[in-house]
């Protein structure tokens, strides 16, 4: 059962269960099968697909060492948290939300921003990114600085 105030800690997985996951990592990638869940009294269910397809991605994940987190995308977070995922400051976040560069809603007097609201903007940050990159890469090569 999943607690409706979910914690967004990141999970890393210990060095000791490393040989586990890769195994875990190595079954789910078989192709063609069926996978189940087996409780603790014997009952078998199958996985749906979308489940499987997050607990495959989890598990590669972890297989490689990376943290996991899993944000629920109506999920409301603080400043603290919202930066955090950006890795930017928690005044520059202010900021871009005082600039209206996110939405964000006011609890009392803390803000909160929605994980889906976050996502959008780090997506449109990317491609802004990449197109200035794309930009630069192209003027430096007209240039004659970049061959």
């Amino acid at each position: 059962m999943l607690k409706q105030n979910m914690s967004l800690d990141s999970v890393i997985s210990p060095q000791l269960e490393a040989q586990s996951i890769k195994e875990l990592e190595r079954i789910l990638s078989v192709k063609d099968f069926q996978a189940k869940l087996v409780g603790a009294n014997g009952e078998k269910i199958n996985i749906p697909e979308p489940i499987y397809q997050v607990l495959l991605q989890v598990v590669h994940a972890m297989a490689s060492g990376k943290a996991i987190s899993i944000i629920p995308q109506q999920q409301e977070l603080t400043t603290q948290q919202a930066a955090e995922y950006l890795n930017v400051s928690r005044p520059y976040l202010i900021k871009l939300l005082e600039q209206g560069e996110i939405p964000h809603i006011k609890v009392g007097s803390h803000r909160r921003v929605r994980f889906d609201d976050l996502m959008n903007y780090k997506q449109q940050r990317d491609l802004k990114r990449d197109q200035l990159l794309t930009e630069l890469t192209q003027m430096s090569q007209e240039a004659g600085f970049y061959e």
